[in-house]
C-alpha cells in the first residue's frame, strides 16, 4: 500500500502525538487508584481511537507505538513500557478488529479497546510476578476498561468532528 502523506497531514500527526502524550503525562501527574495498582483513565487511547477513525491504522500504530516510547523513556521505566506496549498493541488489534465489523460506532470500538487493553496487562501482570492470583482484578478491570473506553469514546467522537482526513 503506497499511501503518501502530505505536510498537512504530517503536521496533524505530529500535533495528535503530542496530544497523545501530554495525555499520558497529566495522567502520570494524577494517580488514579480505583481499586486496582496501576489503573489509569486511558486518556491517551482517546487520541488512538480518533487516528483509526481519521487517518486509518497505519498512521495510528505508528503514533502509538511512538507516543509509548517516547513518554516511557520521558516519564516512565522500561518495566513501564512493557506493560503500555502489550496493552496497546492488544487493544489496538482489537479495535482494528471491531472497526472492520462496523458492528459498534467509535464508542464501542473504544469501549473494547479499553477492555482489551485491561485484560492484555492484567495477563503480563500476571506473567511477571508469576501468580494467577491477580486475575481477581479481572471484573473491576473489565468494568474500569468498558467505562474509560465510553468515555474516551465519546471525546475522540467529538474530535473526529474537528479533525478531518486532510
Amino acid at each position: 500500500m503506497n499511501k503518501t502523506l502530505n505536510i498537512k497531514q504530517i503536521s496533524t500527526l505530529g500535533l495528535l502525538l503530542a496530544y497523545a502524550m501530554i495525555l499520558s503525562y497529566i495522567e502520570s501527574l494524577f494517580p488514579f487508584f480505583g481499586g486496582v495498582p496501576g489503573m489509569k483513565l486511558g486518556l491517551p487511547n482517546m487520541v488512538i481511537v480518533l487516528l483509526l477513525y481519521s487517518f486509518g491504522w497505519e498512521s495510528g500504530i505508528v503514533i502509538n507505538i511512538l507516543r509509548i516510547i517516547l513518554t516511557g523513556l520521558l516519564f516512565g521505566t522500561m518495566f513501564g513500557i512493557m506493560f503500555s506496549a502489550a496493552g496497546a498493541v492488544v487493544s489496538f488489534l482489537v479495535m482494528i478488529l471491531v472497526k472492520k465489523t462496523n458492528i459498534f460506532d467509535i464508542r464501542g470500538v473504544s469501549i473494547c479497546g479499553g477492555i482489551a487493553h485491561n485484560v492484555a496487562q492484567l495477563l503480563i501482570a500476571a506473567f511477571v510476578v508469576k501468580t494467577s492470583g491477580i486475575v481477581f482484578y479481572l471484573p473491576l478491570l473489565m468494568i474500569s476498561g468498558a467505562l474509560t473506553g465510553f468515555l474516551n469514546g465519546i471525546i475522540a467522537g467529538i474530535m473526529l468532528r474537528y479533525v478531518k482526513y486532510l
